[in-house]
């Protein structure tokens, strides 16, 4: 078991206890809006969920948001899809923030360089690249592989036409992707969101 990194939080819908940077984090904001606060920074009382469509789903039905918040709360429709959209553009801009930094590289021959020297951390993967080619340049190494965007979204990050294969540096920021995208899997697999 990986030792405790912060405080936890209780999902309001479980009930079960996370550290929070794997959880959800709503807010009410002045005008009795439900806000989803993907980087859990935002001023006011947290409203906590387990990252989970099914949960997310779960807290609508039963009207969870305004009996823990005691107060009449405006979901915004499709909060679901919003989350899956925040958290998909919250990775998008971390990885930009590696590139910029010199903490990632795309392209297979470069890519693959930072793999087999040990600097990589985590690698991002097309979704829409070939799983033979995919796991052809994994080569079978235990990494944390992350595939949230197709080949045109990654290269944008990059500044190229498509990318299929990129790495982050070891480091936090790698740690950071990884948990956001969980995070993403999670809120995604529960089925359609309305997208």
């Amino acid at each position: 078991m990986e030792p405790e990194r912060g405080p936890l939080r209780r999902c309001l819908v479980r009930r079960e206890q996370a550290p929070r940077e794997e959880m959800l984090r709503f807010v009410v904001g002045p005008d009795q809006t439900l806000v989803f606060d993907a980087g859990a920074t935002l001023p006011g009382r947290g409203l906590w969920l387990s990252a989970a469509g099914d949960v997310v789903e779960m807290a609508l039905k039963r009207g969870v948001f305004p009996r823990a918040a005691k107060q009449p709360v405006t979901v915004p429709k499709e909060l679901r899809g919003q989350v899956e959209a925040l958290l998909r553009q919250r990775i998008f801009e971390l990885v930009g923030l590696a590139r910029r930094g010199g903490g990632a590289i795309s392209g297979f021959e470069k890519a693959r360089e930072w793999l087999v020297s040990g600097k990589a951390g985590l690698v991002l993967q097309a979704l829409d690249g070939s799983v033979e080619e995919r796991a052809r340049f994994v080569g079978g190494r235990d990494i944390p592989v992350v595939t949230v965007f197709t080949a045109a979204q990654l290269g944008q990050v990059f500044g190229r036409e498509h990318a299929v294969h990129a790495v982050i540096a070891a480091g936090r920021l790698a740690e950071k992707i990884q948990i956001e995208a969980l995070r993403l899997a999670g809120v995604a697999a529960a089925g359609p969101s309305g997208q």
